[in-house]
């Protein structure tokens, strides 16, 4: 089971999007996958529409238990691969800024009971709130990657940096965290201030900044209007996007497949060929 939290410290830059990118390549691909919605705006929840549930992640954040997990996961609506874990506004309550460790460790907790199903996960996506409380430390201490979000805008570049501290400072919780990568969101090629932007976070960060970028297009916000997957919508743009996902995915997957190998890596032809025909 790969889990990857998803998470930015700035607002808007489309973390959910791209949590929600990533479920649906992962359900074309058949990949089972399992979308913790930790934001308690939940719109990763109102998009993969889940039905009605018992408990939530608020729930599960007090009782990491089997029957609270089992009474707080349900198919979304997507199709037959992807679950939710569905979110609450009720879970800002939990939101802590100076957790202790036993807080902190609750969700880790939960996925471990998870590990021990007879067909387990294949992937679980951690959708984070954009602040630095409990619950984004609680998906830092139980994720084994972390995939920041930014998009080419100063204000995001910053927020991007601040993310990256915290996962490295997170660390001292979750030895076997790792930075999956940087990737940015809403693109547009033609835009000089947005080159500028991603030369200045490769600057900052290296082989970090995924190859491959998220274009912005139309075609994601009607998408999510409509709770449907990406791969689903048919247009030029959504097929532009949903390649894009599919790189994505197929870099995560490869990293889950050979733990020993460096993080970053350029895109191979077999594996772009791979995620092309996914």
């Amino acid at each position: 089971m790969h889990t990857v939290a998803v998470l930015s410290l700035k607002g808007g830059v489309g973390k959910t999007t791209v949590a929600l990118g990533l479920a649906s390549a992962a359900l074309r691909r058949g990949v089972r996958t399992l979308v913790i919605d930790l934001d308690p705006q939940c719109n990763a929840t109102s998009t993969l529409e889940p039905g009605d549930t018992e408990a939530s992640i608020y729930d599960v954040l007090q009782d990491p238990s089997r029957d609270t997990l089992d009474r707080a996961i349900a198919p979304s609506a997507w199709g037959d691969g992807v679950d939710v874990l569905a979110g609450s506004e009720d879970a800002e309550s939990l939101n802590h800024p100076d957790p202790g460790e036993t807080r902190l460790g609750r969700l880790r907790e939960a996925l471990r009971l998870l590990q021990d199903d007879e067909e387990p996960y294949q992937l679980v996506l951690l959708d984070c709130p954009p602040s630095l409380g409990q619950l984004t430390r609680s998906a830092l201490v139980a994720a084994d990657r972390a995939l920041l979000v930014t998009e080419p805008t100063m204000f995001a570049v910053a927020g991007v940096q601040r993310a990256f501290e915290a996962v490295q400072a997170e660390r001292e919780h979750n030895e076997n965290l790792q930075p999956l990568g940087v990737v940015v969101n809403r693109v547009r090629p033609r835009s000089h201030e947005h080159q500028f932007r991603i030369d200045e976070l490769r600057d900052i960060f290296g082989p970090l900044v995924m190859p491959v970028a998220l274009p912005d297009r139309l075609a994601v916000q009607q998408a999510q209007g409509a709770c449907m997957p990406i791969h689903e919508w048919g247009t030029p743009g959504a097929r532009e996007v949903a390649l894009a996902f599919n790189l994505l995915l197929a870099r995560i997957l490869r990293i889950s497949r050979s733990r020993r190998r460096a993080v970053h890596h350029d895109f191979d032809d077999d594996e772009i060929e791979e995620a092309v025909d996914a």
